[in-house]
């Protein structure tokens, strides 16, 4: 053998590749129809990508085909990084979502962050984001094409259920504790998520709320929006009726009983206060925490809340 193809080889990652099953943990007749998922297999791809042996953390990248197809096709491929401790014995286990911005440096710092405490974190990339956007044209998860952002929601929330499922199948894994994180936008995906899906045993949602028109239709960064809205006649009442698939407050009580920690910022400028007390008591008023900063400001804050985010997935 050609010894360039040998070294290539040599080097090459090591991938797994296989199949799992999404089968739903409890009866779904509860659930609106546009969140009923069934049973089904999945094939999935897993690539080593890196490792932080000082840290006893390993780095890859899985795929699957999203269980949605959209009408871009590089979006119908779910793309993840696995951050797995080296650590013996079956671990509790994350998912990780995203912020608005989407530069992915905030969700790998938080998933290395608890890998490196024996808590393996799966990042999901969230529909058209990452490798799933198109090159052509500015298609994105929000957007005013309001049609076409309730579907990209609904595609990703399936995506993280079926991203949870497999991490219930790793044996690295412990089935009973497998959890969801989510940040800003990443924290009413990650509600939506864990209401949808039972199978999220704890929710840590940082930075987040519901009651998405109450909050933001009034907001100073919407005004050209609402006003162009409401020259075509538009209400925010109906703006509400179609929203409401896409709030995490609409589900809301779908999370009493469960295990859920909410870390929130008091001047907020982004999320208000308003939107994270109004999931907070939809939600039968689960723990929170809330931090004297902004939402930018929170920031400063984050060594603390990852302590307490670590705390709360290592607790029995």
């Amino acid at each position: 053998m050609n010894a360039t193809i040998l070294a290539a080889l040599l080097l090459a990652p090591a991938a797994d590749a296989g199949t799992f099953r999404y089968e739903p943990v409890a009866d779904q007749g509860g659930l609106p129809e546009r969140y009923r998922l069934a049973a089904r297999d999945f094939t999935y791809r897993l690539e080593d990508w890196h490792t932080l042996p000082v840290c006893q953390v390993v780095m890859q990248r899985l795929t699957f085909p999203s269980p949605v197809v959209s009408p871009h096709e590089c979006n119908n491929t779910v793309h993840a990084e696995y951050y797995r401790t080296t650590a013996p014995g079956r671990r509790p286990s994350v998912v990780v979502l995203d912020i608005t911005g989407g530069n992915q440096e905030l969700s790998r710092s938080i998933a290395t962050f608890l890998a490196q405490n024996r808590i393996n974190a799966l990042f999901v990339q969230m529909a058209y984001y990452g490798p799933r956007r198109p090159s052509e044209g500015k298609v994105r998860l929000l957007s005013t094409d309001i049609p076409r952002t309730l579907d990209a929601v609904r595609q990703t929330v399936f995506d993280v259920r079926v991203a949870g499922n497999w991490l219930a199948s790793r044996p690295e894994n412990d089935p009973a504790r497998v959890g969801i994180l989510g940040t800003s936008l990443g924290s009413m995906m990650a509600a939506l998520c864990a209401e949808t899906e039972p199978r999220f045993a704890r929710s840590a949602l940082l930075l987040g709320g519901g009651g998405l028109v109450d909050a933001f239709y009034d907001h100073p960064q919407a005004k050209p929006y609402r006003t162009a809205y409401e020259l075509l006649g538009g209400k925010k009442e109906r703006v509400k009726e179609l929203i409401a698939p896409a709030d995490p407050l609409t589900l809301a009580d779908r999370l009493k009983g469960r295990d859920v920690l909410m870390l929130n910022a008091s001047r907020d400028e982004i999320v208000p206060p308003s939107a994270t007390t109004a999931l907070w008591e939809a939600a039968g008023r689960p723990k929170i925490r809330w931090f004297d900063t902004t939402h930018y400001g929170a920031i400063i804050f984050f060594p603390t809340m990852l302590r307490v985010v670590v705390d709360y997935y290592n607790a029995p």
